[in-house]
């Protein structure tokens, strides 16, 4: 069941970052996307899975661990969410991958955002995580970030990319901009008693 619990103060936009590169250049853009969507009235937080260290999933297991608790508490807390991903074989990481199978009705109803750092465009990592995003019935943005690491970043993490830098804040505009809708529209169906929509499911 989706946390109803908000407040006025801006959408609460999660990133999720999928890199365990210690120099993750991934983490970085996804750190800029957060201060720009910040930027847009939004508040912000940051999941970094080098950090937290997820256990490899397993259904039913008890207790959850302390690295578990952290994430079902960001998950709660989010009403949209950036993923941020490397490209490994034309997919997304493992470890965001084990983070999104924790995953189920947490994802309903919120709007999700991506990013990529692909040495191609990155095309099939975010189809992928719209598809796992699409079956826990979540919503996506119409179009991702795609950078090249070595080409569009400097070696201090800043977008030199001038078209890049650009997609980045359109993206952070749009999540905010949407998202706020989205998330308004479906308090709004769980706290209701309309019956021919999906957000009559999650009620308790």
């Amino acid at each position: 069941m989706p946390d109803l619990a908000s407040d006025s103060q801006g959408l609460h936009v999660l990133g999720v970052s999928g890199s365990l590169h210690e120099n993750s250049r991934s983490a970085l853009v996804l750190e800029l996307f957060l201060r720009h969507a910040a930027e847009r009235g939004a508040q912000t937080r940051l999941l970094d899975l080098r950090a937290v260290e997820l256990p490899l999933y397993r259904p039913n297991r008890e207790p959850p661990s302390a690295a578990e608790e952290r994430m079902f508490q960001d998950m709660l807390w989010a009403e949209s969410v950036v993923l941020a991903s490397p490209d490994y074989h034309g997919s997304m990481s493992g470890a965001l991958k084990n983070f999104l199978d924790y995953n189920w009705e947490e994802c309903a109803g919120k709007l999700f955002g991506y990013i990529c750092s692909s040495h191609e465009k990155g095309l099939t990592v975010m189809d992928q995580m719209r598809t796992v995003v699409r079956q826990c019935y979540g919503w996506s943005l119409p179009y991702g970030l795609s950078f090249h690491g070595s080409s569009d970043l400097d070696a201090a993490g800043a977008i030199v990319n001038a078209r890049i830098d650009a997609r980045l804040r359109m993206m952070a505009r749009d999540l905010v901009t949407y998202g706020t809708l989205l998330h308004g529209q479906f308090t709004a169906d769980l706290t209701g008693a309309e019956t021919s929509t999906f957000a009559a499911a999650y009620r308790e």
